[in-house]
């Protein structure tokens, strides 16, 4: 039986390659993430110590340090935790050390050569002075060594086309920017300071003062000649007290590989995810593909089972026949998964990613790759196998080479309308109970509905949209139609695989422009400035808020804060008139826009009046105005709060700095021009950036887009491999209606007219996947919001048309595209040739 299966396979290898690349697409998505994935982790390996290499011990900041700070916020403020001077001197006198240095990291900012801030997470950092500590590979300059130098990475350098010698201006977290001349460039790619946007190096005594930092973060040692790193780190350790959390040398690589490792692992995992989408489709093409197969081999087993041949040896020989399938697949998949990984690398690279290493291929990935292919394949193929074989004999050799249609059975079908009906049900419950387990219940249970409701609903489907097509082609269509519906079952499980991809991917299309949308009416709602200005390291001071201010292009810039008067137990909110009534709110006696310095506007569950007198840290606030607040998770607002005039808060809580601003444009000027003279200002603060509304709803949004492109681009494959299934479905049908194919061009059928024939019959396959996924994906979309809408959310749901026609339109082309090499297979063979096929 061995050397027949092997003798099967050759003799049916062209119909076997069409079956494989599902699986070979499949296991290279998988073995392409983890060559991927495993280059990354090389990569750490080799860069994550490389900062170190100098250092014996290390020390930063313990989580007891920061939760004391945590705990007193307001003390944090006044001292914040970190290492003096007296310590670090402390330090350095201890008789193991050689040199000791300290260390600030935290948030900054660089003016660009357009004199706007560098877009991305810059590090602001103080690099080492002593040469027995630096450890950065430097490509051209040197590092900062005296005050007034920065050093830059080299991907900022040539971005923006900086010269060693430039002066440029730099910020640490105090916003305020610094006039520095550019000296040296480095690489930290791949780095534990790589955070894929600016690096700023200085000097130790440059970083505290441009951060506004007394102490240091951390600390870098450096151990005299013979003194061993874990000796030092106990003498250091007593230095510092419980302030300090000490590492050797090898417990720093140990720590920054296990977080890099992490990080790695949660990305493989969500890469992985997809790839078992695209494995579980893959299954569904592999067990259909088999099913047609071995039903055109009806006679063949049925010969072999007269002649001898058992039952199960049949059965074994279509297992067998599966696994080395499935083996010589996976093989294929394994090296194609090379090219996936270089192509994940290309693309990031070019989305300014950080991203090291090369295509690295173990032998864990090998193995893991051939088992899941083997297994996927002979685990699809055990059920056609077993109801091939199960075929009596003299009943095979007196049937055509030509699979019966089944009929479905009836508790298949009761069971498919319970869950479809369950499905839709727990989508639509979903809202009221606020349950994401139900939309997650729904989603799965409508999809087990269209399953097994499949053999029934698709061909209705298919002669639904069929119709048209008929009154368009006539007979090629209605021909297309009746050989597309000949077998419910085989149609059935050929759509369904579309349905998984287009359905998630619909599902992702509909929410993401529901999150979209439901983002831009809350800006437009509770923002009513013309524009904002964000800090992207530390609090706005108040210097630049005055220069601001002072702009005649801008007319009110209010800086947004909250404080808690514990006394009170009111919480008090900074103002301007402008912008005194929040979204929601509405005044219900006096007017909000009249607040003045010394006044309030308060809100109605604080029970104050119109003329009340509120007491705040000592102060006195006469009440302008009362409003009332829009409701909370459709609940009524009970925060008592009362608002204030920035001026006011500002001599209540003068270490409460905003993060953000609100400001609106001066008469007389367009928002363009009002943002230009902004600009003016913020080249001396790199760390703030200013956008107007519709910027600011394109940088939220665009991260809502950059997930929906990297979601479709992960489910494309899966929706590539379920084409496969159609262009294999109609591959084999092909191959077993060769002789009617044949009758019907001797009767008149021209070679158009049924490659027409076979495109209708591959496009509404298609057609019928593609609108049960879009609709199966919008159902779930809708439950989601609907869910999310009921803890408090305010998404309302927004189908893009568009781009589900799109889709629609694409799986249409797709099939076409498939139909071209079965219908060059029936119009190629003469009629006489196919008329003798039995």
């Amino acid at each position: 039986m061995f050397k027949l299966t092997l003798k099967s396979l050759r003799a049916n290898s062209v119909r076997l390659i069409l079956s494989s690349l599902a699986i070979v697409l499949g296991v290279a998505f998988i073995a392409g993430t983890f060559v991927f994935t495993d280059g990354l982790k090389q990569a750490s390996y080799d860069k994550v110590g490389k900062l170190d290499q100098k250092t014996s011990v290390g020390v930063e900041l313990s989580e007891t340090a920061f939760r004391t700070s945590a705990g007193n916020p307001d003390a944090g403020k006044a001292d914040p935790p970190g290492f003096d001077q007296a310590t670090l001197d402390k330090v350095r006198g201890l008789s193991g050390v050689a040199v000791a240095e300290g260390v600030v990291r935290t948030t900054g900012g660089l003016t660009g050569t357009n004199g706007k801030p560098v877009r991305g997470y810059p590090i602001f950092t103080s690099v080492p002075t002593s040469k027995d500590l630096q450890s950065y590979t430097v490509t051209a300059g040197h590092l900062s060594e005296k005050s007034g130098e920065l050093t830059i990475d080299h991907n900022t350098f040539a971005k923006q086309g900086f010269k060693l010698g430039d002066t440029v201006t730099a910020a640490g977290e105090n916003g305020v920017g610094r006039k520095m001349t550019l000296v040296g460039v480095v690489d930290v790619s791949g780095t534990a300071l790589d955070y894929g946007g600016a690096f700023l190096g200085v000097t130790p005594a440059d970083a505290l003062a441009m951060s506004g930092l007394t102490k240091y973060t951390g600390m870098i040692i450096a151990a005299k000649p013979g003194v061993a790193d874990e000796a030092l780190a106990k003498e250091v350790k007593q230095a510092v007290g419980p302030t300090g959390d000490v590492k050797t040398r090898q417990e720093l690589l140990d720590a920054g590989l296990a977080q890099i490792v992490q990080n790695v692992e949660q990305f493989n995992i969500v890469l992985l995810t997809f790839g078992a989408i695209s494995a579980f489709v893959a299954a569904f093409v592999i067990a259909n593909t088999f099913t047609i197969v071995l039903a055109q081999r009806a006679r063949q087993t049925a010969l072999l089972r007269l002649v001898g041949a058992t039952r199960g040896q049949a059965f074994r020989s279509v297992v067998l026949e599966s696994a080395v399938v499935g083996f010589v697949a996976s093989i294929a998949g394994i090296l194609a998964g090379l090219g996936i990984a270089a192509g994940m690398q290309t693309v990031l690279r070019k989305l300014d990613f950080p991203m090291e290493g090369g295509l690295v291929l173990t032998w864990k990935t090998i193995v893991i790759s051939l088992v899941i292919g083997t297994g996927i394949t002979v685990f699809s193929a055990l059920v056609p196998a077993w109801r091939g074989t199960r075929v009596p004999p003299v009943a095979a050799l007196s049937d055509s080479a030509v699979e019966t249609a089944r009929k479905v059975g009836k508790i298949r079908l009761v069971l498919g309308a319970v869950a479809l009906a369950a499905g839709v049900a727990c989508l639509f419950g979903a809202g009221m109970l606020g349950s994401f387990l139900f939309v997650g219940a729904g989603g799965v249970l409508s999809f087990t509905g269209i399953v097994m409701f499949g053999p029934v609903l698709v061909p209705f489907l298919v002669r639904v949209l069929g119709w048209p097509l008929r009154k368009l082609f006539g007979a090629t269509a209605t021909l297309a139609i009746s050989n597309a519906v000949r077998n419910p079952r085989r149609i059935a499980a050929t759509s369904v695989a579309l349905v998984i991809g287009i359905g998630l991917v619909s599902a992702f299309q509909v929410g993401g422009e529901s999150v979209k949308a439901g983002i831009g009416s809350q800006i437009d709602r509770k923002i009513g400035a013309d524009f904002m200005f964000r800090s992207g390291s530390g609090q706005i001071s108040q210097e630049l808020v005055d220069k601001l201010r002072k702009l005649p292009e801008l007319g009110t810039v209010s800086e947004p804060r909250q404080a808690v008067d514990e006394a009170s137990d009111l919480r008090i909110r900074s103002t301007q008139p402008l912008y005194a009534l929040n979204d929601g709110e509405k005044a219900v006696d006096g007017d909000p826009s009249k607040l003045t310095e010394g006044k309030a506007v308060a809100t109605v569950p604080t029970g104050l009046k119109v003329g009340d007198k509120v007491s705040v840290k000592g102060r006195s606030f006469q009440v302008t105005s009362v409003v009332k607040q829009g409701d909370v998770d459709k609940k009524p607002n009970t925060t008592k709060q009362i608002s204030i005039m920035d001026s006011d808060f500002t001599a209540l809580y003068p270490t409460y700095r905003p993060y953000g601003l609100e400001a609106s444009t001066a008469t007389g000027f367009s928002t363009a021009k009002a943002m230009d003279a902004a600009y003016t200002v913020l080249e001396d603060y790199p760390t703030v950036e200013v956008m107007d509304r519709a910027a600011y709803k394109a940088e939220l949004t665009s991260t809502v887009d950059t997930m929906l492109a990297f979601v479709t681009a992960m489910l494309g494959l899966a929706v590539v491999i379920s084409l496969i299934g159609v262009a294999n479905t109609l591959t084999l049908s092909v191959v077993e209606r060769t002789r009617e194919n044949g009758v019907l061009r001797a009767v008149g059928l021209t070679r158009g007219k049924l490659r027409g024939m076979l495109a209708v019959e591959a496009i509404l396959m298609a057609l019928v996947g593609a609108l049960l996924g879009v609709a199966l994906g919008t159902a779930v979309s809708a439950g989601a919001m609907n869910m999310i809408n009921s803890l408090g959310g305010d998404f309302a749901v927004t189908v893009p048309w568009g781009k589900l026609s799109i889709i629609l339109g694409v799986a249409a082309a797709a099939a076409l595209a498939a139909s071209v090499f079965p219908a060059r297979r029936a119009v190629g063979r003469p009629v006489v040739e196919s008329l003798a096929t039995e």
